[in-house]
């Protein structure tokens, strides 16, 4: 790291805050009314996932749970059909759950150690609603503020290293001022977004480029450092798409912990031997099958490789048959809602 590079008389927060005055984005949903509750859901809503991707989804959860106390009071399946397709579900179980506690405490906690304490709310979640809901000097770093210091500051390794992450923390909090905070943290990770972006940064527009060490010395592409390559596991399942001579669907609620939890699903096998045994301890008379094919949804952690075996049964067990309309309000995993889609619209 070459800090000796960096113009000593560069003030970090006074160029991004007047390159945000002219060139910020101002006008994204949160953005009109920075309550809270609005702030805290659009942090969590960001967290991996792009604004562009996430602007219908804040606009129809704000819709439909304008309150936290609104939210709080919402079964947890309406929360996650509002949250179905955005992926990483335990956020919205985590949302969920600290709006619970947050309508039984009073108040929107206002302090770090509060903040915390809530489900799902780290320390840069934490720091994004501090500073831009209640207007504390408290610094951040999501992942488009890693990259930023990262090249600015020329920090070698993977961002995801205890190491390089304090030194990044550190570095953040150096930078964060004390006044103009709120429009500080949405202008460092709109900068990120738009200009420091991970492939094709747009240097010669930035405000930073006359003190970005990387930028100096042409090494923009090599911070951050890539996280180090790993073989994802690949798991392979069976997926009963049973319907019965209506054409209703069998589905159950997947547990709380775990992959896709609290969403509705088809039932799984290992093997497609164990399809029949899993019909006959339901009592179903199996009336024909397809096999569809292979497919694969991948997730952060290892790859899934599922096979859709479709099955029309005969029952007289229908508690956990769904017609169309049902099914279309269950909150689906996407690769579940693509198959049904596919299959039985």
């Amino acid at each position: 790291m070459t800090l000796e590079k960096i113009p000593t008389d560069f003030d970090f927060a006074a160029a991004l805050l007047t390159w945000f005055n002219t060139h910020g984005r101002k006008d994204l949903p949160w953005q009109h009314d920075k309550s809270p509750y609005r702030v805290w859901l659009s942090e969590i809503m960001l967290q991996q996932t792009q604004v562009a991707t996430v602007i219908p989804y804040f606009q129809a959860f704000i819709a439909q749970f304008p309150t936290i106390e609104i939210l709080a009071a919402a079964p947890l399946d309406d929360v996650l059909l509002r949250w179905a397709g955005l992926g990483y579900y335990a956020r919205a179980r985590n949302l969920h759950n600290a709006a619970q506690a947050i309508v039984k405490l009073g108040y929107f906690p206002n302090t770090l150690p509060e903040l915390l304490a809530l489900s799902g709310i780290g320390k840069s979640t934490a720091g994004a609603i501090l500073s831009i809901a209640f207007k504390q000097s408290q610094p951040i770093l999501d992942g488009n503020v890693k990259r930023v210091l990262a090249r600015f500051y020329a920090v070698s390794g993977w961002t995801g290293l205890g190491d390089v992450e304090k030194k990044l923390w550190a570095m953040s909090e150096k930078i964060t001022p004390i006044e103009g905070c709120d429009d500080y943290t949405q202008a460092i990770m709109d900068l990120g977004a738009t200009l420091c972006t991970r492939r094709n940064p747009r240097c010669v527009d930035c405000p930073m480029s006359t003190a970005c060490v990387a930028f100096s010395t042409q090494t923009i592409d090599n911070y951050p450092s890539p996280k180090p390559p790993k073989t994802l596991p690949v798991k392979k399942i069976i997926f009963l798409m049973i319907h019965n001579e209506q054409q209703q669907i069998w589905l159950e609620q997947r547990p709380m912990k775990g992959i896709w939890g609290g969403l509705w699903s088809l039932p799984e096998v290992e093997m497609l031997a164990d399809a029949e045994n899993w019909c006959d301890e339901q009592h179903f008379t199996i009336q024909s099958q397809r096999i569809l094919a292979t497919q694969r949804h991948t997730f952060s952690h290892y790859h899934l490789d599922y096979t859709p075996l479709q099955l029309e049964v005969k029952s007289a067990k229908n508690s956990n048959f769904h017609t169309r309309q049902q099914w279309q309000n269950r909150a689906l995993p996407a690769p579940i809602n693509i198959l049904l889609t596919e299959n039985f619209l």
